[in-house]
């Protein structure tokens, strides 16, 4: 195959192009404005920004990337770099897919809130109303003998798993790959990630699991979302995507968003990490998104394009409502976006506390809290991002959001850090 290279004035004009569909795909009228005006961009800044991703590519360490940053409603900086997949060198574009993973999550949580919002769920629920082998789970207590061996105890629930729990990650599900102790090793025993099931199938799986700890006691990360996705689809009468996409996807336009890619002809547009780059953790590989698939995990599982993932971003910095038509109201964004594991709730946090020591979690995001040490970042920042390497943030007092595409397991972490410290920066943040 040949790659698709371009020149400097053909470039200039695809990227037009792109800002032009960017803006008019994830345009809208917003909810209400900041109470003050939004600081705007430095265009040095903005090429600082620029030349961080290049020499990501140019060193190696990433095939290539997409990043988008808007503001009041349109795109200040839009920017392809490097190549989709080493292997065939077709060059980064704005209609390349890519592996979601955990930025699944929003979109499973947006959904269920929808539901809540009818009337047809309750945050207070709980989940054996609607998973009834949920009602029998236990919870893994682990004793060391003299011997220093550990055993397993399993002692019963002090109350029972509520859907909130399900959206703050405080259920005491957990991943396989989190902690060597006893619990955690039995869910990756039980090959969760690997398997190809039904959403019901799977959560019939997990409820002969033991939890990793009482429920609503400590925000711990993990299968909490794909569960609610299977609530989702109880709930609904419909798979968790037949739910999602006819009352979120299609009416938003995030018309590449599923959780496999269907058309072969689109091949060449998924993004590849680089070859060494494929381990998400030392038992599970990056996944193939050509594989039709029986699972829908509601929390690891989608792929998408950048443009369809700024319309769900976008939808939520107008305070649920995009293009005319409302999916949530401001009331049920403002509770999702607000710190639902404060010291209040005296919930502890797992010692692999993702969002950081200056953010709290939602429903479904981590949210910003504190003002982290030598910076200005907002507080009521909310985010989250995939294992792939995606991530995405609103900052809803600078009227703006950012999304950044890319596929590397290993160097997610340490570019996330960086790149977000750039784009504060030229803000003057």
């Amino acid at each position: 195959m040949t790659p698709w290279r371009i020149d400097g004035a053909e470039r200039r004009f695809i990227v037009a192009a792109a800002l032009a569909l960017l803006v008019g795909a994830a345009g809208g009228v917003r909810a209400e404005s900041p109470s003050t005006a939004p600081r705007s961009f430095s265009a040095a800044g903005l090429g600082r920004v620029g030349d961080y991703i290049r020499n990501e590519v140019a060193t190696g360490r990433i095939s290539g990337a997409i990043l988008l940053i808007q503001q009041q409603g349109k795109p200040v900086y839009f920017e392809n770099f490097g190549v989709r997949d080493v292997a065939t060198e077709y060059s980064m574009s704005a209609d390349t897919i890519f592996r979601l993973y955990s930025m699944s999550k929003p979109i499973t949580s947006v959904a269920a809130m929808m539901l809540v919002e009818e009337g047809k769920l309750a945050l207070d629920d709980p989940v054996s109303k609607y998973i009834p082998a949920f009602a029998d789970m236990k919870v893994g207590v682990e004793k060391r003998g003299e011997d220093g061996k550990a055993t397993l105890g399993l002692v019963p629930l002090d109350r029972p798993i509520t859907i909130e729990d399900l959206l703050r990650h405080t259920s005491g599900l957990t991943y396989g790959f989190l902690g060597d102790s006893t619990v955690p090793k039995l869910y990756a025993e039980a090959d969760l990630f690997n398997g190809d099931r039904t959403n019901a199938e799977f959560a019939e799986r997990i409820a002969k699991l033991p939890l990793v700890e009482q429920p609503g006691t400590r925000w711990d990360y993990g299968h909490s979302t794909d569960v609610l996705g299977r609530v989702i689809e109880v709930v609904s009468g419909q798979t968790l995507y037949r739910f999602e996409k006819e009352r979120l996807l299609d009416p938003l336009g995030m018309s590449e968003t599923a959780f496999y890619v269907a058309d072969p002809a689109k091949r060449p547009r998924i993004a590849e990490p680089m070859p060494d780059d494929r381990a998400i953790s030392s038992s599970v590989m990056i996944r193939d998104p050509m594989q039709a698939r029986k699972s829908e995990s509601g929390g690891a599982g989608m792929v998408g394009t950048i443009g369809d993932y700024a319309r769900f971003a976008q939808m939520l910095l107008n305070g649920g409502t995009l293009d005319g038509r409302r999916y949530l109201t401001p009331e049920t964004i403002a509770l999702m976006t607000r710190d639902h594991i404060g010291p209040e709730t005296r919930i502890a946090r797992n010692q692999a506390y993702f969002p950081g020591a200056t953010s709290g979690f939602g429903l479904g995001f981590a949210v910003r809290t504190a003002v982290p040490p030598n910076t200005s970042w907002p507080l009521g920042e909310y985010r989250w991002d995939g294992v792939a390497g995606t991530f995405f943030f609103v900052d809803p007092a600078d009227d703006m959001f950012a999304i950044f595409m890319v596929q590397t397991p290993s160097q997610r972490g340490r570019i996330q850090l960086a790149l977000k410290t750039l784009i504060y920066q030229a803000m003057g943040r």
